[in-house]
């Protein structure tokens, strides 16, 4: 059965030019979306990712928690951004469990397994048995513990990817505020591969507000390579700001907008 992961960016969710600033208003019209998608579709399995936006970046663009924690000051600041993240997280599930969507947290920072910055292992069967009962796993951008660096931040796209090579998913939806990935016209990219790659890296910019993972440059280079690992993903990066668009895309996300990324045929 073809599970899909869903990544709801943090920019969508939170305005990220100012500190833990939800938008509400958003948040509350997603998650009746994945609830609609899932009465048209009850077989629906998905996972979904949650950027930490204005609440997990700023905590942890202040500590430098990325790069690493060597003192009591900085595992001090490793706490407070575990909780900022956490606090953006609680407050999605219970929006999620009031629209009836049975969706249960799962953090990365208890699973996974870091050295020098990159994922070495993640524990996959929390999530698997959470599809096997119906609910909908939820993770998100948190810290986690490196045998080199001491402390780290992973991203929600680094958690998702840790996780697609033994759940191995059909598609990975990112949505953000934008209608996907744009050339130097401003015109959507309706397909991205290795093959025209080179031709639009001119266009990729980095990321508006505090974002201590990377801009859309990076996040392409790394979704590319994750279709080439795995040729049987599609990922479609498209707009969360369009009503309606989420849950058209969650039932038929061959056919929806945006850009598509894909290995070379």
């Amino acid at each position: 059965m073809d599970t899909l992961f869903l990544k709801l960016g943090g920019s969508l969710l939170t305005d990220k030019t100012k500190v833990e600033r939800v938008r509400h208003d958003v948040l509350l019209r997603l998650v009746e979306e994945i609830a609609q998608a899932r009465r048209e579709n009850p077989a629906l399995r998905l996972v979904l990712g949650q950027g930490s936006g204005s609440f997990g970046h700023v905590a942890a663009a202040k500590h430098g928690t990325r790069r690493g924690v060597t003192n009591a000051a900085g595992w001090r600041g490793f706490a407070e951004v575990s909780d900022a993240a956490a606090r953006l997280n609680r407050l999605v599930l219970s929006e999620l469990l009031l629209a009836g969507v049975p969706a249960v947290s799962l953090s990365p920072s208890a699973s996974v397994r870091c050295a020098d910055g990159r994922i070495q292992s993640i524990a996959t069967y929390p999530v698997q048995a959470a599809l096997a009962a119906g609910l909908v796993p939820v993770v998100y951008g948190d810290v986690a513990f490196d045998a080199v660096r001491g402390g780290t931040i992973v991203s929600t796209e680094e958690v998702m990817m840790a996780l697609a090579g033994e759940i191995r998913p059909s598609w990975l939806l990112l949505a953000g505020e934008t209608t996907g990935v744009f050339d130097l016209e401003g015109q959507v990219i309706p397909l991205i591969n290795r093959a025209n790659y080179t031709e639009i890296e001119a266009a990729l910019g980095g990321s508006r507000g505090t974002d201590v993972t990377g801009g859309m440059a990076s996040k392409v280079q790394s979704m590319l390579a994750l279709v080439e690992q795995f040729p049987q993903l599609s990922i479609r990066i498209f707009s969360g700001l369009e009503p309606g668009n989420l849950a058209q895309t969650l039932l038929n996300p061959a056919e929806a907008g945006g850009t598509l990324l894909q290995a070379d045929l």
